[in-house]
């Protein structure tokens, strides 16, 4: 499957049902919403640094007039970074939403496992008026923090926060997987930093089903013990003891419903490790590899910081670190499904790949339009 197959299972008309369900582009005549995402996308894309400065300069390219369709669209960067920090993000959050669900389908991965987890950007907090403080309060940086949830291959549900009470994982993962609707009916991996026991009650109550990291000392009111299953020689991990039973919160209060505790040891190491679940009836070992895979959405952080530049704040109001990190998302989306769909083990090839597929469909379309001739797609190439 081509990059051009990829990006055409996005169609031409939720554009524009986006744009006039949320008035993106209520008294806007050059930067509309889906001129202001394809800068970014492409741009972001076309880069290995992305700046104001690169999205001016991409403007005035033959490529994005090909994307764009239109052959007047000279703006200054700060007209660009002004609408970035005002435009509506329900438009971006929308548009990330449709499209995910589009290559969910695709992928069939409608009941894929869920990955939770956070990250954080940072930059001079004297060039960031908002933002947290991360450890140290002498930290000369101010932080922001991502948190996003990985159903099956593809990013489904991302939040910015920016309070320092969202430092804690209680906080940002709670309100990230309460709010996501794709993990009703369906199992979500989190590590040990989202442990509140209200939190666990909420999602059961939701018909969300988890699998987290304990702390080994963890307490609990013993309800049940189950006979623990023989280990599969491939298993990384051996049960040693596997429990029902009610958790208390750090005020000795019981949680509302009872919860598996699952205590293991890893065969690699030795160390002791303790699996928390809202799964009932489910097998021991088949528990501690849905945890193991939490590791997946590990990569996809260093995927996205490393190849799309995840960790650069283009914008610092935010409004525009929302915007720039929902067109991330999507921009991902692209890459992974295009990854996936032709069996490319990496990450870069495969982000190198699809530029360069793009590139040579824009070619073609210029040289149709030409005829031959580039004198009659002069607009293109932005010189007389």
């Amino acid at each position: 499957m081509n990059a051009k197959d990829i990006i055409g299972l996005i169609p031409d008309e939720l554009f524009d049902f986006l744009s006039l369900e949320t008035k993106v582009d209520y008294q806007v005549k050059k930067l509309t919403g889906e001129s202001v995402f394809k800068l970014i996308l492409f741009s972001m894309l076309d880069s290995n640094k992305l700046s104001l400065r690169v999205m001016e300069r991409f403007l005035e390219s033959s490529k994005f007039k090909c994307f764009v369709d239109n052959a007047d669209l000279s703006v200054k960067y700060n007209s660009i970074r002004d609408r970035i920090c005002t435009i509506n993000t329900d438009y971006f959050a929308r548009l990330f939403e449709s499209i995910f669900q589009i290559y969910n389908r695709e992928l069939q991965e409608e009941q894929a496992l869920s990955k939770a987890d956070s990250t954080y950007v940072s930059t001079a907090s004297k060039l960031l008026s908002i933002g947290m403080r991360n450890g140290s309060s002498n930290d000369a940086k101010g932080f922001i923090k991502y948190s996003i949830n990985l159903k099956g291959s593809l990013p489904s549900s991302v939040k910015v926060f920016t309070d320092q009470s969202a430092a804690s994982d209680n906080i940002a993962l709670s309100e990230l997987l309460e709010q996501a609707g794709c993990l009703t009916d369906n199992i979500v991996v989190f590590d040990r930093g989202l442990s509140s026991r209200k939190s666990y009650d909420t999602l059961t109550q939701a018909n969300k089903f988890f699998v987290t990291r304990g702390n080994p000392t963890v307490r609990f009111e013993l309800v049940e013990q189950r006979e623990v299953p023989l280990a599969s020689t491939q298993s990384s991990v051996i049960i040693i003891d596997d429990f029902v039973g009610s958790l208390f919160s750090r005020q000795s209060s019981k949680t509302q419903y009872t919860y598996r505790i699952i205590k293991a040891q890893i065969v690699a190491s030795g160390q002791e490790i303790v699996f928390i679940s809202n799964l009932l009836n489910e097998d021991a070992y088949f528990i501690a590899e849905l945890y193991r895979q939490r590791w997946e959405i590990e990569l996809f952080f260093k995927f996205i910081k490393q190849h799309l530049n995840a960790t650069h704040l283009v914008s610092r109001t935010e409004n525009g670190i929302k915007v720039m990190l929902y067109v991330t998302m999507i921009l991902a989306m692209l890459i992974i499904v295009y990854k996936k769909k032709n069996g490319i083990k990496s990450f870069k090839i495969a982000k190198l790949k699809f530029s360069i597929e793009l590139e040579n469909e824009i070619i073609k379309e210029i040289v149709l339009l030409c005829g031959g001739n580039p004198e009659k797609a002069i607009h293109l190439f932005g010189y007389d």
